[in-house]
């Protein structure tokens, strides 16, 4: 094999998964897959998510949005294609569900090609939880001002 056809290339960008970390992906692809293929049946009214979700009690109480109004409904109209729309409902979800399917690609490629990709090392070792709920909750808080100041 040629040294350019090489996928463990020291420093590159692209190297093997061990197994370890195929298993991994693929329980990452699974959740996600999951998760979508859940909102999916929901969005075609297999399921009632209604009987589950009960009225916000927040908004009952303050008369305002909470932070994740709109989750529910932007993450159904993505899995019905209305990408602008589920936008535009609540950006956070929006952006969460995005991170959700990137993860989904990138954990598809490592589970089943046992390609793993090195940056997500470099990622994963300079964040710690702390700074992972950190940015979650910037993510949250951003889409829930945007969901305030169009309920205003």
């Amino acid at each position: 094999m040629q040294k350019s056809q090489q996928i463990t290339a020291p420093g590159g960008l692209v190297r093997r998964a061990s197994f370890r970390q195929r298993v991994i992906g693929g329980i990452v692809l699974l959740a996600v897959f999951i998760l979508f293929g859940f909102l999916h049946l929901a969005a075609i009214s297999k399921i009632d998510i209604d009987r589950w979700l009960t009225p916000c009690g927040f908004k009952q109480k303050y008369d305002l949005p909470c932070p994740t109004c709109g989750m529910t409904a932007s993450a159904l109209a993505l899995v019905q294609g209305k990408v602008f729309e589920a936008f535009y409902i609540q950006p956070a979800a929006g952006i969460l569900l995005s991170l959700l399917v990137i993860a989904a690609f990138l954990a598809f490629f490592t589970a089943v090609f046992g390609v793993y990709f090195s940056f997500l090392e470099r990622v994963f070792s300079q964040l710690s939880t702390r700074r992972i709920i950190g940015i979650l909750l910037v993510i949250l808080a951003a889409g829930w001002a945007i969901t305030l100041i169009r309920e205003l």
